[in-house]
């Protein structure tokens, strides 16, 4: 099997933010979902676990963020082009998210952009041609 990441995110609603991860590409999992939570395959590899914040909270003592108020983590994904970064964007757009809310970046050979899901949580999709990159920080040279 190969290895995977689970990113557990609290969300107000689950319905609704599971309507928002269909419309970005996601595959619901009704094998892991319920009123309380839904598994929203994005890949074979990344699973985004949409957790109700009663039920969020039984697994941490912590407090949740507010993630219109602070931040907690950005969630870079990797497209397969650059049309592929502004389609995804524009539809977290179109299921009532917001665009932009970091700034574009565009260095040739890596191109990101942001947008921000119902609940705040901010994730960036990006495009890295890596044998232009290779070329812009010289052979051999590492990031």
């Amino acid at each position: 099997m190969p290895q995977m990441i689970f990113v557990n995110l609290p969300v107000a609603d689950v319905a609704k933010a599971t309507a928002f991860y269909e419309a970005i590409g996601c595959t619901k999992d009704p094998r892991f979902s319920n009123e309380m939570a839904s598994s929203m395959q994005l890949s074979d590899t990344i699973v985004f676990m949409l957790l109700g914040h009663e039920f969020f909270q039984s697994f941490t003592p912590k407090r949740i963020a507010n993630a219109h108020e602070v931040s907690e983590a950005l969630i870079c994904i990797s497209r397969d082009s650059r049309e592929a970064v502004d389609a995804i964007v524009d539809q977290a757009v179109a299921a009532g998210g917001k665009a932009d809310v970091g700034p574009k970046q565009d260095m040739g050979f890596m191109y990101g952009r942001t947008f921000e899901d119902l609940d705040g949580h901010i994730f960036e999709p990006m495009f890295m041609d890596v044998e232009a990159a290779m070329q812009a920080f010289g052979e051999g040279a590492h990031a």
